[in-house]
């Protein structure tokens, strides 16, 4: 198992590209970001020096992807990501893929380049020898097709860890964004169960900027989360600040 995956572990989501805001947040203490590439409008190129800074930094970049497409996933693995975290990942066979496209043969099927991840040629066999164990696949469940999946999926060799996509799993159930909804609490009480059993680490996005439901979470025996985005964070200081500041000078 990945060092990462060892004990609890927490990140966040980069939807901004430049690079400043992935500088302060990799500052901040996370153990690992993720860019994301599925929600924003963040290029590749933009991408790979988001991915420098953070590693730079001392801590895992992440990239989610727009989709499971091995092109992408061969793109920002040579950028120098330490793994990716896949959308929608519904069926046994888009977890094969998945790592397929992560790892060289013979385990996998991604293809040989000189690029940044292999310090452009000059690591070449040492990135080789550490791709093997320590390239990462995070499935995102986010969608009871997944949920009823889930076992099946889990039990891919390659797949290191699962992440629940909150808002994309209840609408898939018909409730979208009804967290407290007993349906949607019967689905990620099935996600636990099977997850404990199948000894994956996982968890969910917190996307507010709650520390509270952050630590109900671990609370619950989730060891890899996510604590909110860059957006959410800027936007919910900013506007908690102007509203305290209104509030004393009325």
């Amino acid at each position: 198992m990945n060092r990462l995956f060892e004990n609890i572990s927490i990140g966040s989501w980069i939807t901004l590209a430049h690079p400043s805001i992935a500088e302060i947040m990799a500052s901040a203490g996370f153990d690992w970001l993720a860019v994301d590439l599925e929600h924003s409008v963040v290029t590749i190129r933009e991408a790979e020096e988001l991915i420098r800074v953070i590693s730079l930094k001392g801590v895992a970049p992440f990239v989610r992807l727009s989709s499971n497409n091995p092109e992408q996933i061969k793109r920002v693995m040579d950028a120098g990501a330490h793994g990716v975290i896949v959308p929608m990942v519904n069926s046994v066979q888009s977890a094969v893929a998945a790592v397929a496209a992560v790892k060289y043969p013979p385990v996998g099927e991604r293809s040989f380049a000189l690029a940044r991840a292999h310090s452009y040629g000059a690591k070449f066999q040492e990135y080789l020898d550490w791709q093997e164990n320590n390239s990462m696949v995070v499935v995102q469940i986010e969608h009871i097709e997944a949920v009823n999946n889930l076992e099946a999926i889990l039990s891919v060799p390659g797949v290191d860890a699962y992440f629940v996509g909150p808002y994309d799993l209840s609408g898939s159930i018909g409730i979208p964004g009804q967290f407290d909804h007993p349906d949607f609490i019967q689905a990620m009480a099935t996600i636990r169960r099977i997850a404990k059993d199948s000894g994956k680490p996982g968890g969910m996005h917190i996307v507010e900027p709650d520390t509270a439901a952050l630590l109900q979470c671990i609370k619950e025996g989730n060891k890899f989360l996510a604590y909110s985005m860059d957006t959410r964070i800027i936007d919910t200081v900013c506007r908690n600040a102007i509203s305290d500041i209104r509030k004393s000078i009325q």
